[in-house]
C-alpha cells in the first residue's frame, strides 16, 4: 500500500511529518494492506493564518483494488486529532465495504446429535431389513 502525503501552503511539510502520517495510517489500516493500492492524505488549514476551532482538516482517499475510491474527512483543533479522526473514519468505511463483500462470518456448524428416538428407529429399521434378508 502506497501512502502519499500532501499539504497546503499553511501547513509546514517535512520528512518527519510525512513519516509520522504514514506510520499512523499504516498502523490503523494494516489489516487492509493487501486490499488497498494507495491512500492519499490531504492536510489543510482551512482558516489559513487565522486561529479558529476545528480549522485543521485531514482528508483521506483510499483506493481499494477493483473498487471506487473511498474518501473521508475529519476536522479538529490539532493536526494529530485530525489525522487520527480521519484514519478511524476510513477504517470504519473499509470495514463496512469489505464486510459487505466478504459477508458476515458464518455461525459455527454444530455437529448433528442423534436423539435416542432416532437411534431406536434406525435399530428397528435395521432389524426389519435383517429379518427380510433372512426370510
Amino acid at each position: 500500500m502506497q501512502i502519499q502525503v500532501n499539504s497546503d501552503n499553511h501547513i509546514q511539510s517535512s520528512k518527519r511529518l510525512e513519516e509520522w502520517v504514514r506510520t499512523t495510517i499504516e498502523s490503523t489500516l494494516d489489516r487492509y494492506e493487501e486490499d488497498l493500492t494507495r491512500v492519499e492524505v490531504h492536510l489543510s488549514d482551512e482558516n489559513g493564518d487565522k486561529p479558529g476551532p476545528h480549522d485543521l482538516r485531514c482528508q483521506l482517499e483510499a483506493r481499494p483494488k477493483g473498487h471506487q475510491p473511498i474518501s473521508v474527512t475529519h476536522k479538529a483543533d490539532s493536526l494529530e486529532q485530525a489525522i487520527d479522526g480521519a484514519a478511524e473514519k476510513l477504517e470504519h468505511a473499509l470495514e463496512h465495504l469489505f464486510g459487505k463483500l466478504r459477508g458476515k462470518p458464518r455461525a459455527a456448524i454444530v455437529p448433528f446429535e442423534r436423539k435416542a428416538n432416532d437411534r431406536l428407529l434406525e435399530e428397528e429399521f435395521l432389524e426389519n431389513e435383517q429379518a427380510a434378508i433372512n426370510s
